[in-house]
């Protein structure tokens, strides 16, 4: 199993970067990782110089398809979650997705990981949510023996977006602005315990189709105030109008292409969305790190807590 060829498209983000340093404590070595951040691989590149980290454009036809020649397993990583331009989210969450899918059945790749996302299943109408839904769908319908993980707003080592973000942001202001009562049910998921479910179906080569949600209910709120105590930052948490809040993302928005928080996530916040909870833990025989401990472990750990992708 150690000498299992493993390929992961778009893997120099969070789950990527994470999944990759726990498959190599498990001892498997022969990896590969295909990215366009070229940032972002040269972090991992530079934590792992003894795998494959090779710059790719999954949405364009290429030599990185070559890759998956001798593969064994396929962990389908890629995803453009925030931005303000729809063309970005057709090409890195459906035309990758078709350029993969053919490669693998071009060198016979036998087992797909496929990492969808909650959203599938929500309220959410947003050019993320309905890209991933088209994306998922392309999966299910490619006849490629696959399992979807479909996991809801993950924290862990190397988040440059999401929690990982606010936290570094809290530490350079004096006012944290929280929208309206901030009392927004999240159930947010460790990527630790998330790659150890990828890592139990890659060895079991589990099928079918997964909810994957973080087991503790917690309001935005008060993940904030988690995150503040762990990173032992001074800034003040002050609630504002939801209207206020979201005029202030409108105009960070003209001035930055790529803002790490956008209007549409803020409605995405606020939609009131709960998301099923399976048996994760029987099913895949991992067990989960309880909320407090995952942020403490995120933001404390000597060798990969102050590791910062590029966003």
């Amino acid at each position: 199993m150690k000498t299992t060829r493993i390929v992961l498209p778009g893997g120099a983000g969070l789950v990527g970067q994470n999944l990759v340093a726990q498959l190599k404590q498990q001892g498997y070595r022969n990896l590969v990782v295909l990215d366009k951040h070229h940032a972002n691989l040269a972090i991992l590149q530079q934590m792992h110089p003894d795998i494959i980290a090779q710059y790719a454009d999954l949405a364009e036809r290429g030599d990185w398809e070559q890759q998956l020649a001798g593969a064994d397993v396929v962990v389908m990583l890629q995803a453009q979650i925030g931005g303000n331009d729809p063309t970005q989210f057709q090409r890195n969450n459906v035309d990758a997705t078709r350029h993969v899918l053919s490669a693998m059945k071009a060198h016979h790749v036998n087992y797909l990981v496929h990492i969808s996302s909650s959203v599938v299943e929500s309220v959410a109408n947003d050019w993320y949510t309905n890209t991933k839904k088209d994306q998922e769908r392309l999966v299910i319908e490619s006849g490629i023996c696959h399992v979807v993980l479909r996991p809801t707003l993950m924290f862990g080592w190397f988040d440059r977006k999401h929690l990982g973000w606010l936290s570094r942001f809290m530490q350079k202001v004096p006012v944290f602005p929280i929208p309206g009562h901030g009392r927004y049910m999240r159930q947010p998921l460790y990527a630790g315990d998330f790659c150890s479910i990828i890592t139990s179906c890659i060895q079991k080569q589990i099928t079918g189709s997964f909810n994957i949600t973080g087991r503790e209910k917690i309001d935005y709120i008060d993940i904030i105030r988690q995150i503040k105590n762990a990173v032992r930052a001074r800034t003040r948490i002050v609630k504002i109008p939801y209207w206020l809040f979201h005029a202030l993302l409108s105009t960070w928005a003209v001035f930055d292409r790529d803002p790490p928080f956008t209007t549409q996530q803020l409605s995405a916040l606020v939609a009131h969305d709960e998301f099923e909870v399976i048996d994760w833990p029987g099913i895949f025989g991992v067990t989960p790190t309880p909320f407090a401990k995952a942020i403490s472990e995120t933001y404390n750990d000597p060798h990969y807590s102050q590791v910062v992708l590029d966003f």
